[in-house]
């Protein structure tokens, strides 16, 4: 019996070209609060869970982060956020390659960092239906990535084992938590990354946007 595989998108970086403005959005929160971090700092961070960002943060700037300090924070990049909402697009074959998936049969859900208050920006410039696709967001999962939380709890809303899973995204966050799931990973060059970031992380197959990666569908299960 052939084992059907099911696919776990994460979002900004991977379907939506929106790291930047995620930075940007950082950027501009952490200046408003006296919060001195560079841009490219800011970028290496994007993907992982707000717990970690903001340890991190403690690490490298010193700066007191109290709970209160941190929701002022990450309400501030929001707001940041939704001022770019324009600026979002799908990545080059996102949208193609995510009907294709639909098309063949082969079950697919999305697993963000992002809460929903940001990724409802990324999700309708990609054109998906919350209320129709699974969409995993940070609100709903104790820990975010590098914990596979995200991607256990999508695999579940698609009913499948996550061992038959694949775990598209653009950072090392999201290919570390798909070892730690006994996933498998394909990384993609659409986030800022690079391949040997990713390779390095656990990432079997790596391609440049999603586009590639449909060009490429039968390396990793896919049958056209």
């Amino acid at each position: 019996m052939r084992i059907e595989p099911v696919f776990l998108f994460d979002l900004d970086g991977t379907l939506v070209d929106s790291v930047y403005q995620h930075v940007l959005a950082w950027k501009e929160a952490l200046d408003a609060e006296g919060i001195e971090l560079s841009v490219w700092r800011i970028h290496r961070k994007v993907g992982m869970s707000g717990g970690l960002f903001m340890n991190q943060l403690l690490r490298e700037t010193g700066a007191a982060m109290s709970a209160e300090r941190g929701d002022k924070l990450r309400l501030a990049h929001a707001a940041a956020y939704r001022r770019y909402a324009d600026q979002i697009r799908p990545l080059p074959g996102a949208r193609e390659l995510l009907n294709w998936l639909t098309e063949a049969g082969i079950p697919w859900a999305i697993a963000t960092s992002g809460r929903m208050e940001t990724a409802s920006v990324n999700l309708a410039a990609l054109g998906v239906d919350p209320e129709r696709v699974p969409v995993v967001t940070r609100d709903q999962v104790k820990y975010a990535k590098p914990d596979p939380d995200l991607f256990l709890a999508a695999a579940e809303r698609l009913d499948a084992p996550i061992e038959q899973a694949f775990v598209i995204g653009d950072s090392i966050w999201d290919m570390l938590a798909a070892k730690r799931c006994r996933a498998l990973g394909v990384g993609l060059l659409s986030g800022g990354y690079g391949l040997d970031e990713l390779q390095q992380s656990g990432a079997f197959r790596v391609y440049e946007d999603p586009a590639d990666m449909l060009r490429h569908i039968d390396e990793v299960g896919g049958r056209r």
